[in-house]
């Protein structure tokens, strides 16, 4: 092997000798934002993700059936190194257009072949020529797109995939996860398959940075054919929400249509690390072919996402709009509206029922006629079911439906003082009602001195508008306990945790009352509540965070688990792995009575195919059963600078990967001439001789950046030979 030669393999194999050490600790990827965060059954379509520590991506998993994703480009955040390296090569192509023929000669001539793609029917100088514009359009679209300070960096680099939903694919949200080659599956985020016609709007760029008293630098130049667009509805618009901005369409509607406007955004990404509220905070109008505002939501009873109903009155043109409430806006401002003659469930009665019996559901809403409520699989099992209503094929929203074990009961009036309360038997949970302003629902029970007594309410958690307090008094009326708001670390999306909870000892034998009404002193039909009233049920639950983790073959990885103890449980809760696959094993740790997070560590001997699914459990001895819950999969968000909460995701995804192994290169280089090389180190002679030197980190970076923009076809050979030549010159 010449000199030459050995210079060129040393400064690629300089570059892949630093990028194994780099990549073993390649952070976990992190997806900021998905759009369109849906899509219609039956359709392919684009899809653009922006987030950070993407590098690699080998593709992605959409959790559920009917549903597949591949990778179409990826595009790393570029840095000012970069565009001087492209503005460079731009520069030589526009020089070698000019003069009609590059100077360049075999190297160059194939790259730009490649870039066109088949060129029957033309000429080879023709070829030449569309391929070397081909590939300027590329390095210029590229520049475009630059923002040296972005608004937020951790949204910068972009995934586009192409999602293909299939015609049968069930509707409803799913799990969207990026996947690369050693930081393993990203955090998910949801994506939406829907039965309607879809309208996505452009995908908006990188938005800049804002300077305080400078904002309006950094605000959206829309075009004004893109101000406001048409649609036909029942559709789904889809579309990004950027600061000061406005989005409007515009459709046709008839006399007595009673419309239904909802919207996805809140649910798409729950929590803002950096924004106040600590999400997107969408506002609907509706307005007239005049102008005339018709209605207006900016939230849907305690949810910040809006809905609207609205009755048309007459034949003619509408507009509604979106905007954010206090018009900020960004690229992860992600929002989904779907509108039309549509169903829509404002309330159901009962909010649960007994697992393993009929459950005889009422509904309330919107444009409901004959339509059929889904009950829960009769093999369901306790928990929290999500249960929609079918009208002419077409499903409404979802709602919560709790299944418990306990004996159920309803509240029956009147039973709003202790003379007129209703009489119970414990245990059991009571349905119940606050059916009208500064409604009180009382149960009288019998009780034994030093029985402890628990009483629970699930509304909120169940999407009821009640925000409870209860209280215990005694036959006296005497007030032995209270609670008005009680936190649930599990229910992860809720930021207002109204659902009360006390645990008391009674003091004597006698009869006792529990009291539930509304804090706000509000009520109505759709102000149900489940209260548990009981002796102490010992549980627990656990989360595991993150929901995915990456770890080299043969070593350890790390997670947190955290414990959800219910019911005064303090016993030890010991973790470990659940049937886990072969070369796996764990370190089993144990939570004592009073703790409630350890870290827990398991090991892979062999590098897996793709991220798996690993199931941590936990198992504890309560009373004479030993109870076992599998972890849920969680995420630890940042909520507006400080809250943090965890929320659940489906799985808890793992992948082990083998750090020896390297993946093809996209191009290989071509060998570099000693003629670029004499250029090369004479050019750096030049500027050591002015006192410019280099150290190896330097320009072990400045290879990596070159080596990038050459697998990603933005550079051509020669050029990538000639700025690797002055790398390699620059370190001798």
């Amino acid at each position: 092997m010449s000199k030459v030669q050995w210079l060129a393999v040393l400064g690629v194999a300089g570059l892949m000798a630093m990028a194994p050490a780099a990549r073993a600790q390649m952070a976990r990827p992190y997806v900021g934002f998905v759009y369109p965060a849906g899509g219609q059954q039956g359709t392919t379509l684009r899809v653009k993700l922006g987030g950070q520590a993407m590098d690699g991506i080998t593709g992605a998993i959409v959790s559920g059936s009917g549903v597949s994703a591949r990778l179409v480009e990826y595009q790393k955040k570029l840095g000012p190194q970069d565009m001087q390296l492209l503005s460079q090569q731009l520069s030589e192509l526009r020089r070698s257009k000019t003069k009609g023929a590059s100077r360049r000669r075999s190297s160059d001539d194939e790259m730009m072949m490649m870039a066109s793609g088949p060129s029957a029917g033309k000429s080879s100088a023709g070829a030449k020529g569309d391929a070397r514009q081909q590939l300027m359009e590329k390095i210029q679209t590229r520049m475009r797109e630059y923002v040296l300070r972005p608004a937020s960096a951790s949204l910068a680099s972009l995934a586009y995939l192409e999602v293909t939903i299939a015609p049968d694919a069930p509707v409803g949200e799913r799990e969207l996860r990026l996947v690369t080659l050693r930081g393993g599956a990203s955090n998910p985020l949801p994506f939406h398959v829907g039965e309607l016609a879809e309208h996505s709007r452009k995908p908006m760029a990188t938005t800049p940075f804002q300077v305080l008293g400078k904002e309006q630098l950094a605000l959206r130049k829309r075009p004004e054919n893109e101000i406001e667009d048409r649609v036909s509805i029942p559709c789904t618009v889809n579309g990004q929400i950027a600061s000061g901005e406005i989005n409007r369409y515009r459709f046709d509607a008839r006399k007595g249509q009673r419309l239904v406007i909802t919207t996805l955004a809140r649910q798409l990404i729950p929590y803002l690390a950096d924004a106040v509220p600590g999400w997107f905070q969408p506002v609907l109008a509706l307005y007239d072919a005049d102008g005339k505002e018709l209605a207006y939501d900016d939230d849907y009873r305690f949810k910040p996402d809006p809905t609207i109903v609205y009755q048309i009155p007459k034949d003619g043109e509408y507009v509604f709009t979106i905007t954010d409430a206090i018009y900020r806006g960004r690229e992860d401002f992600v929002y989904r509206v779907t509108i039309g003659e549509l169903p829509l469930i404002t309330s159901i009665f009962p909010l649960g029922g007994r697992v393993g019996e009929p459950h005889p559901v009422k509904m309330k809403g919107v444009n409901l006629g004959n339509a059929e409520l889904r009950q829960p699989a009769k093999d369901a099992g306790p928990g929290i079911q999500q249960i929609a209503a079918n009208k002419d094929g077409f499903l409404s929203n979802r709602v919560p439906f709790a299944l418990g074990t306990l004996p159920e009961a309803f509240d029956k009036e009147p039973n709003n003082t202790p003379e007129r309360a209703q009489k119970v038997t414990l245990p059991l949970i009571v349905n119940g009602r606050i059916d009208k302003e500064d409604d009180w629902d009382v149960f009288q029970f019998t009780g034994k001195a030093g029985n402890t007594v628990v009483a629970e309410v699930h509304a909120r958690r169940l999407d009821s508008p009640v925000d409870s307090v209860i209280k215990l008094t005694d036959a006296s009326g005497k007030l032995l306990a209270f609670s008005d708001d009680q936190e649930d670390l599990g229910a992860g999306v809720n930021t207002h945790h109204a659902d009360s909870y006390f645990m008391a000892k009674l003091p004597a034998n006698g009869t006792y009352c529990v009291h539930i009404g509304d804090t706000g002193r509000k009520g109505g039909e759709e102000y149900g509540y489940r209260l548990r009233i009981s002796a102490p049920r010992p549980d627990f639950e656990l989360r595991v965070v993150a929901s995915s983790t990456n770890l080299r073959q043969r070593n350890t990885a790390g997670v947190t688990i955290y414990a959800m103890r219910k019911d005064g449980f303090d016993g030890p809760i010991s973790i470990n792995l659940k049937n886990p696959p072969p070369g796996f094993s764990a370190f089993p740790v144990t939570l004592g009575g009073k703790q409630n997070i350890t870290r827990f560590s398991f090991k892979a001997n062999s590098a897996t195919d793709g991220p798996i699914n690993l199931t941590i459990q936990g198992g504890a001895k309560i009373g004479d059963k030993r109870i076992v819950h599998a972890a849920v999969a969680a995420e630890d968000k940042m909520q507006a600078f400080l809250w943090r909460h965890l929320v659940p995701a489906q799985d808890f995804k793992v992948l082990v990967y083998d750090p020896s192994y390297q993946p093809p290169s996209n191009r290989e280089p071509k060998e570099i001439s000693s003629e670029v090389m004499a250029q090369a180190k004479s050019k750096a002679a030049e500027l050591q001789a002015k006192g410019q030197k280099f150290s190896k980190r330097q320009v072990v970076g400045r290879m990596q950046q070159i080596r990038y923009l050459f697998d990603e076809g933005l550079i051509t050979d020669d050029f990538y030979g000639e700025k690797m030549a002055e790398c390699e010159a620059a370190t001798q």
